[in-house]
């Protein structure tokens, strides 16, 4: 009797314990003239000229609920009323480097939301395995939009650049939420990665990834979607961009991925510019290229 007592109590506990995943525990509207970019979007303290779409949007700081910790992000709404798709944006970098700030949403989503979509992001848990546990973060995003009124929780595709493409893809994997999803420069082969950027694995993966020394091969076939590409969510679609100059993630790895998906059969494309690891010379191109994508795949 008392074990069967203890192991509902355990379910219950369970149960309740993990049923707020993606809880919105608090959203704080953010005066970007208040943030370190805004001396570098305006001018005689108004916006310059490229930077005027700002006005049409609101950013905030969220905190949210996952496996029981509260996690940080952002988040971005156009000003107007009304239900928007929404577009998970996956920062890169690992721990506090390449956090996500208003800046970087700035500079690779508010084009976007402009033309009319909600973007969120987390900036992970502080216990980052780079692509463990934390992927948990980024799949609870899903539930936290539903609290977002301008939300439309049902239409919900990912954005991830860099270390996020690596979140995306592993997302693609564990979830059927996601319509559609855009890679920028993400790593699909781990063990590529060791060897293009050594650094990587002794600043990063050792670092980060639990007793990396000990199951470095199992654990870099986890986060390398070129192992299990075929687990990738086949109602989804993805776009690969890729940096040909790029010195942090080797371009090659685009078109192994790409040769992967097109063996079996995955609705993908594959787009090239000679450009580096930041798309930096083809901003707007970038613009112009990740709008279309969403606006065909994910807008009604």
């Amino acid at each position: 009797m008392n074990r069967i007592l203890t192991s509902i109590i355990f379910s219950l506990f369970l149960s309740f314990g993990f049923a707020q995943n993606g809880k919105l525990i608090s959203k704080k509207l953010v005066d970007i003239s208040k943030t370190p970019i805004w001396n570098r979007i305006s001018q005689d303290n108004e916006l310059k000229p490229n930077f005027e779409h700002l006005k049409k949007l609101e950013f905030y700081f969220i905190t949210y609920e996952s496996d029981g910790l509260k996690v940080k992000g952002l988040l971005v709404e156009p000003k107007k009323d009304g239900k928007y798709p929404v577009v998970i944006f996956n920062r890169g970098g690992n721990r506090n480097f390449g956090k996500l700030t208003v800046a970087s949403l700035i500079m690779y989503t508010s084009k976007l939301a402009e033309q009319g979509y909600v973007i969120i992001g987390s900036n992970y848990r502080e216990k980052d395995e780079f692509g463990g546990a934390e992927i948990n973060d980024v799949l609870n995003l899903t539930e936290t939009v539903k609290e977002i009124e301008k939300a439309d929780s049902n239409c919900i595709g990912m954005f991830g650049w860099s270390r996020g493409g690596m979140m995306t893809y592993l997302s693609l994997q564990k979830s059927d939420k996601i319509k559609t999803a855009i890679v920028g420069n993400g790593a699909s082969d781990l063990f590529d990665t060791t060897k293009f950027r050594p650094k990587m694995e002794t600043n990063v993966f050792a670092e980060c990834i639990p007793d990396y020394w000990n199951n470095k091969e199992s654990e870099l076939k986890k986060r390398s979607v070129i192992y299990w590409a075929d687990e990738l969510d086949k109602n989804s679609s993805l776009l690969i961009l890729c940096g040909t100059n790029d010195k942090r993630v080797n371009p090659e790895q685009a078109d192994k991925i790409a040769n992967k998906l097109k063996e079996i059969k995955y609705d993908y494309e594959l787009k090239k510019l000679e450009t580096d690891h930041f798309f930096s010379e083809y901003r707007t191109e970038l613009n112009e290229i990740v709008i279309e994508w969403f606006d065909k795949r994910l807008k009604k």
